[in-house]
């Protein structure tokens, strides 16, 4: 299964799919590529693939990602091939990416599921932002600016989660990932044989 988590920055998100794919080993990230600077506590091939902008564009011209985009003059993308690769090997895949990435990917894979991350508050959102102190101010006013656009998408994804209670939250996202592996066509194809036996 594809899993689009999506949220604006500061929300929660990458501390909640941490905690998500912790709690369930039937769950991989998709690590996504990215030409912006590596930040001090990050690792390369577990936060991000950390490439430079000429080896970005190599891969963009031979249709390497299944989406890419320019976020705050860095470029960010999804490879195809560490999505198959990881599907292929039976796990479910989540991809954090934003509104316009889980739009992109929809148009390629219809089987998309799309949850978006919603912060308590504007005020939290802000104090969230400012607590990382990865930004400057001017780049944190950016970030609420972009935060407001990227919110007015929520209606586009199948889910919401408001991430008031971290504990709460992570409850309501595992729920939404074992509700949509006991789906009917989910469930045909991973209990086919037992279907089978119990109808012959």
């Amino acid at each position: 299964m594809l899993f689009a988590i999506t949220a604006p920055s500061g929300a929660g998100k990458t501390s909640l799919v941490k905690a998500l794919t912790k709690a369930d080993p039937a769950l991989a990230v998709s690590v996504s590529h990215t030409t912006r600077p590596k930040r001090a506590a990050e690792v390369d091939g577990m936060d991000y693939h950390f490439i430079d902008p000429v080896r970005f564009a190599a891969m963009v011209a031979a249709g390497e990602f299944l989406e890419h985009a320019e976020v705050f003059g860095h470029r960010y993308g999804t490879a195809v091939r560490e999505v198959a690769d990881k599907r292929a090997s039976g796990r479910d895949v989540i991809l954090e990416i934003d509104w316009q990435g889980a739009a992109l990917v929809r148009r390629q894979a219809a089987d998309l599921i799309g949850v978006f991350v919603l912060p308590p508050s504007r005020h939290t959102l802000k104090e969230r932002l400012a607590a990382r102190g990865a930004d400057s101010p001017e780049s944190m006013s950016k970030r609420l600016v972009e935060a407001r656009s990227e919110m007015s998408h929520i209606a586009d994804f199948a889910y919401v989660v408001v991430n008031d209670d971290f504990d709460a939250a992570l409850d309501n996202l595992k729920a939404i990932v074992q509700a949509e592996r006991l789906r009917t066509p989910v469930q045909a194809k991973r209990q086919r044989a037992l279907i089978a036996g119990l109808l012959s």
